[in-house]
This record gives structure tokens, sequence and C-alpha cells, in this order.
């Protein structure tokens, strides 16, 4: 009988896929990449081609050792990686690692870990596909070129151990300019005027929401309390009628399956779960559980994917369960729900969906651990949902005038709720006025009263992990494999930390990045940075050569690395001297920079090893007690301002605080840009920086 053996990344996967097969097959584990480029060198030969140096993996020898022993048992060798360039370029690797020229080896790739899907496979055995392969290794030796020859300007510039990759330094850049955004936000004043209406035989009163004029259909902006004083003068004893009602239906379709950019991205939202655990347990989840009475079992399609298709067969699978477990009316009317053609989109694979609906998450809840439940659970319930009738809502709009203004009443009310009974995507339910359906344009009204209220604009949020994947994928920027690991760089190596779901750039963070911007702003730009993904993509599609791209690109960058350099050897970092006496010693101390920024040292290392904190002054005093304040740091790196008395006192900002006091209500002013805005949020009274003021501000300073 012939001896088959399949070879496969990890030992999880082999466990679930040898069940499947006869005992003619030997399904083994290569545990990841065999080869790899050298980490003491460069590894890649410029003179010669652009040519890589892929050696053994330290550590993989036992592995290779065993795989070549079942290799030459068996007849006939299948190389079972993952369906992706980087499951492409391992089966390559295992190829020549294992000198499989004059075996008989074939490739073989699944989108799911089923038995149907495997045999397949098998079925359909092919070639390793050197496309795919290529545009793997035009991204390895991409990455490792810039990596390996900015790096060391970094340590240079900086400190030692930094790194720039090419995808994490766009990514830090994106969070840098988002920062710098909302520290130049100037907040503008508006307010928001409701009318509480009694309506005959009604306990609540009805809201009405303030529009604008009569006549006209835009709506009228109001500014500041003297506007909102104004337009209250003129409503006063004004007569409120009901001019019209309209009712309307509205339809929301259904959300498509996950990708993995909205599977990370739902799993940060609902279950705060960081990209990276998304991906370990989704890999978990692929690969296959133990489930009782079934053995190993692949719960889900392959991870890796920025694909929303969807085969017939498991389309026609998941309505017949809907028509089961929900009714006939809840079956979606389509196969799959339109989408806009996206060039990004490779739709190699199907998105990410259940293997087999018998596995419904309350039937196998007990065979998974807590989280590998609940991931599971929302992409169950997302794909689910994907193949349900839209819900629809009923609206009622009434429409109110008041004098010479226009008001409006609003409720929405779930007419049939269609997906939303599986998959509430922003918990939407029936809100707005309960008693406006009884109302019609013969409704009596009568004032109860007057609702105003100040508002200010907000700045843009900062960046979340799920917001920067988001962004990411909507500029082209990475791959679906590429998300999760750029964040863990960039948070690994100090760059921004997080805060409740917030990324913050850090000070080192900024470092980096400002050095990148001035030497290499080609790497950081965006625009570039999508256009060599979309290169990429033609190396896979075979329509360039994948050492074309990198000609293409090293000469530009390696007059930039020396343009650098001979820059960065002008600018050296010398210690600073402060005026704190070092306690142990009585020398001066000196400002050093470590992981987590600056502190003082005593410059008598090795002798002396006291340091302390670093707490730079930043020229204005405290507004609470008028000591000095000072620039600090969180546990996490994120820059704030207090007073040099903490914690006797208390104060503490995060915008840098001014001398200047506002002239509306006596508080402190911040700096914001080239404005200073008063940091009592009631307020809102912003004014121009110091060097802009005339005489009469700046006097303002004693008063």
């Amino acid at each position: 009988m012939p001896k088959y053996l399949v070879i496969v990344e990890s030992p999880a996967k082999a466990k679930t896929i040898k069940k499947f097969l006869g005992k003619n097959y030997e399904v083994i584990a290569s545990n990841g990449h065999v080869r790899d480029l050298p980490k003491s060198t460069l590894g890649i030969d410029i003179e010669n081609d652009f040519e890589p140096k892929y050696i053994t993996i330290r550590g993989k020898g036992e592995v290779l050792a065993a795989l070549r022993k079942a290799v030459k048992k068996a007849d006939k060798v299948y190389l079972a990686t993952d369906p992706d360039r980087e499951g492409e370029a391992i089966s390559w690797h295992l190829y020549h690692a294992l000198k499989l020229e004059n075996k008989k080896c074939s490739r073989i790739t699944f989108n799911e870990i089923t038995k149907n899907a495997v045999k397949d496979s098998i079925k359909h055995a092919r070639e390793i596909d050197m496309n795919l392969v290529d545009a793997q290794q035009a991204r390895r030796v991409l990455d490792r070129i810039v990596g390996y020859q900015i790096s060391p300007i970094l340590w240079a510039k900086i400190k030692r151990g930094l790194s720039a990759g090419r995808v994490q330094s766009v990514a830090l850049r994106l969070i840098c300019d988002r920062e710098e955004e909302i520290n130049l936000f100037i907040p503008k004043e508006y307010w928001s005027l409701t009318a509480l209406l009694n309506v005959k035989e009604s306990k609540k009163p009805l809201e009405a929401k303030f529009v604008g004029h009569k006549d006209k259909k835009e709506k009228v902006e109001i500014h500041n309390k003297e506007e909102m004083d104004q337009i209250l003068k003129e409503l006063e004893g004004k007569e409120f009628k009901v001019e019209g009602v309209k009712v309307s239906e509205r339809t929301k379709k259904c959300p498509l399956p996950f990708t993995t950019s909205t599977l990370q991205q739902d799993a940060s939202s609902k279950l705060n779960f960081p990209t990276q655990k998304t991906m370990r347990i989704a890999q978990q989840l692929y690969e296959g559980v133990d489930i009782k009475g079934k053995g190993t079992v692949g719960l889900i399609t392959y991870l890796r994917t920025d694909s929303t298709r969807v085969s017939e067969e498991a389309d026609t699978s998941a309505k017949e369960y809907i028509a089961e477990h929900y009714g006939e009316e809840y079956v979606g009317v389509s196969s799959t729900p339109a989408k806009k053609s996206d060039k990004k989109v490779q739709d190699a694979h199907e998105a990410i969906r259940p293997t087999y609906m018998e596995n419904s998450p309350a039937s196998i809840k007990d065979q998974l651990s807590r989280d590998q439940f609940r991931l599971y659970q929302l992409i169950w319930n997302r794909f689910i949902a994907s193949r349900m009738a839209a819900a629809r809502y009923e609206n009622t709009s009434v429409k109110i005038i008041a004098g010479d203004y226009r008001f409006t009443a609003a409720a929405s009310k779930i007419a049939f709720d269609g997906f939303l009974s599986v998959y509430n995507i922003n918990n939407e339910k029936s809100e707005g006025n309960v008693m406006i359906k009884s109302i019609d344009e013969d409704t009596e009204l009568s004032l109860n009263e007057f609702e105003s209220k100040q508002h200010f604009t907000q700045p843009p949020a900062h960046y979340t992990e799920a917001s920067l994947v988001k962004t990411l994928e909507e500029l082209g920027i990475g791959r679906p494999s590429t998300y999760a690991p750029t964040i863990s760089t960039i948070v690994a190596r100090r760059y921004v930390v997080k805060e409740k779901k917030n990324l913050y750039v850090t000070e080192l963070g900024e470092a980096v990045n400002n050095m990148m911007k001035k030497a290499f702003a080609t790497i950081v730009d965006v625009n570039f940075t999508a256009m060599m993904e979309a290169l990429l993509d033609m190396v896979e599609e075979g329509k360039v050569h994948w050492k074309s791209v990198i000609e293409n690109f090293y000469p530009d960058f390696e007059i930039a690395v020396k343009n650098a350099e001979k820059e960065l050897e002008k600018v050296k970092i010398e210690d600073e001297v402060t005026d704190v006496v070092c306690d142990q010693c009585g020398r001066n101390m000196v400002v050093k920079y470590g992981p987590y920024g600056k502190f003082l040292a005593c410059p008598g290392f090795p002798e002396c090893r006291n340091t302390k904190p670093h707490f730079e002054k930043v020229g204005v005093p405290c507004p609470l007690c008028g000591g000095e304040v000072v620039l600090k740091k969180t546990k996490k790196g994120r820059k704030y301002y207090g007073c040099e008395n903490n914690p006797e006192c208390e104060f503490i900002s995060w915008q840098k605080p001014s001398t200047i006091k506002c002239k509306r209500c006596g508080s402190y002013m911040i700096e914001k840009g080239k404005k200073l805005v008063c940091s009592n949020k009631k307020c809102g009274y912003v004014c121009s920086r110091p060097e802009e003021l005339d005489q009469e501000e700046t006097q303002t300073k004693g008063e």
C-alpha cells in the first residue's frame, strides 16, 4: 500500500486533518517556518540582484530531521500549509529544505478544515504557486532592507534597541498625526433647543427639537447664548401647532460576513480583545478544538481574508438553519449582500464563517474556553445575520410650527427585527417619543418648558486598535495578516501606549516619527506604502517580477540612508546637565534616555548608580499653588502637566497651561497650537497665543 505524507504548520491542525484521512496518510507539523533570513546580518546580497540568503532557523534541526525521515518512507508528499502567501512560502521553503525535487510532491490548500474540504484538496493537488511565493519574498526582502538599514540610524539618533518597519512606521505616523490634530483642535460653541410640549391625555411631554425658520429648509445653527436668548425671546407667547405628520418605512440591510479586518474591529469593540488576541483565538478555532463525541473539529474557515464571498453550500446550509430556528420570513432574499468592488480586495478565500451549522455556540459551549466561546459566538452570529432578512423600521416625523420657527418631533419603531434578532450592530432599538403615534394635525399642543443646552464640538477621537485597523485597510496599507503584528510591534517598542482602548503616542514614539518624517519621508508616506502593496499584489498576479519591485525601490532608499547618516553624525545628543545634585556623591545629575523616556542619572556611573525621575520644568507657575509646573508621564508613557508639589497639590492638565488668564471667567488658559483655550469647559473662550496678543491682552497676565 502506498504511504502518503501530509505536512502542515501546527500540531493542532495535524491532529484535526489526521482523522479525515486513512491509515495510509501520516500528518506531521513543521511548526511554522523552517528557513528564514539570518538575524545577525542583512541576509540579502545587494550586489547580486538582491538575492536572499536563507538559512535553517535555529532550533528547527530536530523538526527537519523528523520530516526527512518521514519523507524517505513516503511515496508522495503533500504540502498543506495555510492558503495564503505566507503559507505558500512555507511550503516552498519545506520543498527545498527537505530536498523534494526528486520526490512526488504536490501542494494542497483548503479554506476550511472539514472532511470534504481536505479530501477535495487532495483531488485538486497542484504545484507550488511561485507568484504567491515571490510576493511574500518581495515583502520580506523590502521589510528586511528597511528595518536593517534604518534601525542603526535610530540607535545612533535616539537609543539602541529601536526599530523602523516599513508598515509600522506608517501606522506610527497615523497615530502621531491624529495626536497633533487633537492637540491643535479648537472647540467651537453651539447650542441646542428642545421644546417640551403638553399633549392632551398624555402624562409625558412631547420632545420637539428646534430646526430653524419655518419657510426655509436649512437648519439654523445657534452659536452662542446671545443667539439662543434672541430665539427664545421671539418664541415668547407663541402658539405651537402641528403642521404635518409623516410616516415612512426604512430598511436596514443585513451586515456582510466577517473579513479579518471587520472581525478584529468587532472583537475589539464588543469583546475588548486586542487584535493579536483575536487572531490567536481565531487560529485555534480554525485549526481545531476537541468536541465531545466528534474528536478535533475545525470550527471556522480561514481567518486571514479580505473577501465577503460565501460558498453556495454554506449559504444554503445557513438559510435552512434560519428557516428552521427563526421562520421562513427571516431568511434573506439574496445569497450574498452586495458590496462595492474594491481593487484592494484580493478575494483569495471565503469570508470568515462557521464550518458546520450543527455546531451552534450553545451546543459546544462546554468544550470551549471562555474566550474561544465568545469569539466563536460573535463569528456565528455575524454569519447567520448575513444570511437573514433586512430589519424594517417605522419612522414617524411631526412638523411643528411656533411663530416664525419650525420644530420636529420624531419616533422610530422596529416593525420587523430581521437580522437584528441575532446580531445588533449598534444596539439599535425603538426610540423617540412614545405617544407620537396618536398625534395628528388637529392635536392641541401647549408649551411646558424650553430646554436650552450649551455644547462644544469635540476633537477627533484617538485611534483604538479597531479604528487603526479600519484606517489601514481603507488606505490599502498592509494586508489581513499584517494588521495585528504591526500594532503589537509599535506597542511593544513603547512608541505608543494603550489606555482604555485608546492609543497614545509616547515621547519615544514622537522622536522616532519626527526622525522618520525628516530623513525618510517616502517610507512614512501613506500613498507610497499603499502603492507598494499594490505592486506586491501585481507580483502575486504574475504581472510584475518581484526583484523589479526591489530594484526600483532601493536606489532612492540608499541615497536617503546615506544622507541621513551624514546629517545625524552632526546631531549628536549630549547628556543635558541639570541643577539637581546627586544625593549620593554630590555630582550634578544628567538627563538620560531610557525605554520609558527621560530620567536623571549620576554621571559617575558605574561607580555611582543613582537615578531619579526627570521632570522637565515648563516655565509656568501652578494655577493652584504657584509652584513650578513640570512635564510628567503616566506609567504607560503618556505625557501630562502636573505640579512639582504633588501630591500636596493636585493640579494636572493634558495640555500645557498658560500664564494668561481667561478674560471671560478668570480660569487659567491652555495652549492649543497657535491659540489659547479656557480650561473651564463651560466657558469655551478662545484667544491668540501670547506672541500674537496686543499690549492690552498681555497685561491680563498680572490680573
